[in-house]
């Protein structure tokens, strides 16, 4: 998407960059933190510019660093990084609607660019999907614009969090940094109760299951947040339709 120029020229690629550098600190406090901890828990610096460059996934790559680190089988590894993000699944069939008119190649580099702040800045700015060619256009425009950025800061703190990584002490809390980075995603997309219930049975059972081996309190929370926002979804459907 980023290399067809049409995007570039388009006033909607600067709006989305503008956009994008509201929470351009955030994202790169994260992304510094995540290249420090890549190489403190034992990844070689070419190993953790790899990671970087090629799974773009921070989330991902801080439930990975543990288990790397623990020697965790890969099934437990690549489990972990599935379920972590799931979510994408759910931002994929939202985005549909936006993307079916593009060609192929387009929609599948969005898959790689798109990150959690794209999507939520993207459908805020974009809250229907345009029926007519203009329309369209201003709205691959201005993802173009807001995943550059975003893709852009992350890789270039990433890899400065990896040069530094030996230099960097633990005690200056950069851990700390990308939780608030974090804190500030979910607190964007806790828009309705039953996201806030979910955030809240994910971080209780995640508590709960804490002396798991292998980070497993991680899959515990995330099978515990999802069984029961279904429940309360199907629950809720039910009573919708009784009612009705």
């Amino acid at each position: 998407m980023f290399f067809d120029p049409a995007n570039f020229r388009h006033p909607a690629f600067r709006q989305g960059m503008i956009d994008t550098l509201k929470v351009a600190p955030g994202i790169w406090a994260w992304g510094l933190m995540t290249g420090v901890a890549m190489v403190q828990a034992g990844l070689s610096p070419a190993m953790a510019t790899l990671m970087t460059l090629v799974i773009y996934g921070g989330s991902a790559q801080l439930a990975a660093i543990p288990l790397l680190a623990a020697g965790a089988p890969a099934w437990v590894i690549l489990a972990t990084a599935f379920c972590v993000n799931l979510r994408f699944a759910v931002f994929s069939l939202h985005l549909r609607q936006y993307m079916m008119a593009w060609p192929r190649w387009q929609r599948l580099s969005i898959g790689y660019f798109i990150a959690d702040l794209n999507y939520v800045q993207f459908v805020h700015a974009h809250p229907q999907s345009s029926d007519n060619s203009e329309g369209q256009r201003s709205e691959m425009a201005y993802l173009s614009g807001n995943c550059f950025l975003n893709w852009i800061g992350w890789q270039v703190t990433g890899l400065i969090g990896i040069v530094l990584a030996a230099q960097v002490p633990l005690q200056w809390g950069l851990g700390f940094a990308g939780v608030l980075a974090l804190v500030g995603i979910l607190c964007s997309l806790s828009q309705t109760r039953l996201r806030v219930v979910s955030l809240a049975v994910a971080g209780a059972a995640a508590v709960a299951a804490y002396g798991l081996p292998l980070r497993l309190n991680i899959l515990v929370a995330i099978a515990a947040s999802v069984a029961v926002c279904l429940v309360l979804e199907q629950t809720s459907l039910a009573n919708n339709e009784a009612t009705s």
